[in-house]
């Protein structure tokens, strides 16, 4: 059992370190062959570090690098982010961020094509793929994603809607340095990140957990210590095994999915689980203020009856 959570344990690392290196790649890749050659401004603070480096070149005649002013404006993003997200999710962040960074640095410049709405659309795909892949691991690629995660937990809005209205000033500030042209193939750059994140990461769904386990206690104990939500159990029979078990239902929304995996898999390695995408809930229904009550105060709140929702 052991054996297997060791194993388990050392194969998400990696699934992790893999996510990091290609938002690295796809973030250097979109900036320096797509939207910087093409004067098409990237989102969050990828695109504020745009335009203080075309700024200082432009008014001043100073080269400054990309990469390190992506480094330098996500600091104070990390602090938000350390209180609102927690230690471990705002430190692999922050690695994420440095990687973005020097490879930004690293990666020369050069254009692959002249074609303006080419370059804003893969770019902003490149972009869309490494945020949201970072988000399914638990973490960020710094800026405006921790805000725009914050909000959508407090909110239950889609990360990728807040992302486009947080961009926004980009968009205007952009068609100010560069040209209104140039703005409108941002909005386009944008919106094609934001529905890439959308598309990959939806937090805002529910899903319905079926998780079939021999040792439904301890399954079922360390889930609470994760995961605010509600659970049923009925008695199953493994069909080929013959070995009687429990079957642990319960709803929670896509980005609660990884955690729930962690933890059923912590408690027993070899549990069964599957998720069926849920298309709409009655009834009790945890919101995050309530969730972080309980694992603020241990006290399992009085929770509100939601009408019917859909995703």
């Amino acid at each position: 059992m052991s054996h297997l959570l060791t194993k388990h344990q050392q194969s998400e690392q990696l699934k992790k370190i893999g996510v990091i290196l290609l938002s690295g790649i796809t973030a250097a890749v979109a900036l320096n062959f797509f939207l910087i050659p093409a004067q098409v401004l990237s989102a969050g603070m990828n695109g504020v570090a745009q335009l203080i480096v075309a700024l200082a070149f432009e008014h001043l005649g100073i080269r400054l690098s990309t990469g390190l002013f992506i480094f330098i404006l996500n600091l104070p993003i990390f602090v938000l982010g350390f209180i609102k997200l927690g230690k471990s999710s705002t430190l692999l962040s922050f690695i994420n961020v440095v990687v973005v960074s020097l490879l930004t640095m690293v990666l020369p410049q050069g254009a692959i094509t002249d074609n303006i709405l080419v370059n804003a659309l893969i770019g902003g795909v490149l972009l869309g793929v490494g945020v949201a892949f970072s988000l399914k691991m638990g973490f960020t690629t710094g800026g405006m994603d921790i805000l725009s995660l914050i909000l959508s937990k407090t909110t239950g809005k889609t990360v990728g809607k807040y992302m486009f209205i947080l961009n926004g000033i980009i968009v205007m500030v952009s068609g100010f340095v560069f040209s209104w042209e140039s703005a409108l193939y941002t909005i386009i750059s944008i919106f094609a990140m934001s529905y890439v994140v959308d598309m990959l990461h939806t937090s805002h769904q529910k899903v319905t957990a079926m998780i079939i386990t021999t040792n439904a206690e301890a399954v079922g104990k360390n889930i609470s210590k994760h995961i605010f939500r509600g659970m049923t159990l009925f008695p199953s029979v493994g069909g080929y095994s013959g070995v009687p078990g429990n079957m642990i239902m319960m709803v929670v929304t896509r980005y609660e999915m990884y955690d729930l995996e962690q933890a059923v898999l912590e408690a027993d390695g070899n549990a069964f689980i599957n998720f069926v995408p849920t298309q709409s809930i009655t009834g009790r229904f945890a919101t995050d203020d309530e969730q972080r009550t309980f694992k603020t105060t241990g006290v399992f709140p009085e929770l509100k009856i939601h009408k019917k929702t859909r995703p």
